[in-house]
């Protein structure tokens, strides 16, 4: 079947975000498989519903994107290979919700070049044969939309060290792949039923950004939030066993160290050191220099959800 095509190179962002909206692209699959930190599933849901847009406007994306044509040509550079963009949206051959945006082709290969930045502080997630799980369900959407044979993807990690690996295409990998992102197109996105919410740190972010301030009103909740409060209220009493549970045996081992600052056994290595740390008392501040703490004071907003059970 003949892979379609979407001319993008005279698409203005608006028009381009609205097409990337008819489909799951490849930025999306690693939050439907529950690999990407930053998003869940949940978002995409509502990304895909017209529920939401998120308007990313950090020097993190804007590095990544101002880096993209550095990272193609050291990639060619260094591989002596040659590269070209592709001013087009592909789409799936057969499962025409699944788009392709690439961010580089390899000439002569049947093979897509997918270009990123990363933090020192990821660094680990690149060591030796690894490549973050996200990326890897990323390059294998573009492989299976453009049924290429491997991709290539290249890294500036810290803004001086430069890597790249090449990933063949795996067959199994990409049918759960089609298989996972037809079930959210067809059962969630057309039917327009969200996905569970999961208790990701992305979701938790999504909520706060979503609903950042109460409105001072009241709602009746259901007898299934009845459920879900009295699931929340025995898992609570089960951390809260554990949590005295842990100090008891964290007291056993202090007990043990006494006044030694470490303790070593055949599979562990503990320590017990005196830490110093310096804090501004702030009360006398407040109290002493009132001029000074107005000054330097801070205020932040944010919602804090507390449950108190009522007496039957």
């Amino acid at each position: 079947m003949v892979l379609a095509k979407i001319t993008t190179a005279d698409m203005s962002r608006d028009e381009w975000l609205d097409a990337r909206r008819a489909g799951i692209g490849g930025s999306d699959v690693g939050a439907i498989m529950g690999f990407n930190q930053y998003k869940s599933a949940y978002q995409v849901f509502l990304e895909k519903t017209g529920q939401y847009h998120e308007e990313v406007d950090n020097e993190a994306v804007y590095f990544g994107n101002a880096l993209e044509d550095f990272v193609a040509q050291e990639f060619a550079k260094r591989t002596g290979k040659k590269v070209r963009r592709l001013n087009k949206m592909l789409v799936h051959p057969e499962h025409d919700f699944m788009l392709a945006n690439l961010d580089r082709v390899v000439v002569g290969e049947r093979a897509v070049l997918e270009c990123k930045t990363a933090s020192e502080y990821v660094k680990d997630a690149w060591e030796g044969e690894e490549i973050p799980a996200s990326y890897l369900c990323q390059v294998h959407h573009y492989l299976a939309v453009t049924g290429f044979e491997k991709a290539y993807i290249a890294v500036l990690v810290g803004g001086n060290k430069f890597i790249w690996k090449e990933i063949e295409r795996d067959e199994e990998f990409i049918q759960i792949l089609i298989d996972r992102e037809k079930d959210f197109w067809e059962n969630h996105v057309l039917k327009d039923l969200a996905p569970p919410i999961d208790g990701s740190d992305a979701t938790n972010e999504l909520i706060k950004k979503m609903y950042p301030q109460d409105d001072g009103t009241a709602i009746m909740l259901t007898k299934d939030d009845d459920v879900l409060l009295d699931a929340i209220d025995s898992i609570s009493c089960e951390i809260k066993a554990l949590e005295q549970q842990k100090k008891e045996y964290e007291n056993q081992l202090k007990l043990k160290l006494e006044n030694a600052s470490e303790g070593h056994s055949q599979r562990h290595k503990v320590t017990y050191k005196t830490v110093v740390s310096n804090h501004v008392d702030s009360k006398r501040l407040k109290v002493e220099v009132p001029d000074v703490y107005e000054k330097f004071i801070k205020p932040s907003s944010s919602r804090r959800l507390t449950i108190k059970k009522l007496e039957a």
